[in-house]
């Protein structure tokens, strides 16, 4: 289990500098942790989270965080599963009730996220660190949407280009970019896309 899920951080191609610095910390924790997948570690652990896009690429689906206080992509703990897809595919349905099939079944954008403290559930859980793996979805927009009361207070689409905006919480913004940059650079055109092309 655990080589197969280091090899699929292994395989993944950086995109700029920061995903270069935070692939090699990802690979030095899996090499000195046994529970990296888990909330076991305190000081970090892998979470998978989702970047919805409606079917014409123009808005992508947030919910609205009650630790971070403001609007993120869906995503959640791995808590003991290896295979990361299924880990986005499991919150994207506990987040939003929708479910999805990815764009591509690899890996879209990878980081290292700080999560401060907080209390959850009555009891507090110190400042540590969630090493994210995100991959892409499509959804209609007119589908029926639901969020959790308990971990959120919206959910809604945006422009895709209101994703890095100030209403955003800081750690989805330069993901965000990289995904706006990506789709210029690779082109998708409306409902066209090799699932192991991305």
């Amino acid at each position: 289990m655990k080589n197969n899920f280091r090899e699929l951080i292994e395989k993944y191609m950086p995109f700029n500098e920061q995903e270069e610095n935070d692939k090699k910390v990802m690979l030095e924790a899996i090499d000195k942790f046994d529970d990296v997948l888990t909330r076991n570690n305190n000081f970090m652990h892998f979470s998978s989270s989702a970047i919805i896009l409606n079917k014409e690429r123009t808005k992508t689906l947030v919910v609205y965080h009650k630790i971070y206080n403001s609007w993120v992509y869906p995503g959640g703990h791995a808590d003991g599963e290896s295979n990361l897809l299924e880990v986005a595919k499991r919150e994207v349905w506990e987040e939003t009730s929708l479910k999805l099939e990815p764009l591509s079944n690899h890996i879209f954008a990878i980081q290292a996220c700080p999560v401060k403290g907080h209390i959850k559930k009555g009891k507090y859980i110190s400042a540590h660190t969630h090493y994210d793996v995100v991959y892409l979805f499509e959804a209609d927009e007119n589908e029926k949407l639901s969020f959790r009361e308990d971990e959120s207070k919206g959910i809604k689409w945006i422009p895709l280009k209101e994703a890095t905006s100030e209403k955003m919480a800081e750690f989805s913004k330069p993901v965000f970019e990289k995904v706006i940059k990506k789709l210029k650079n690779i082109q998708i055109k409306y409902r066209q896309i090799d699932k192991n092309v991305l």
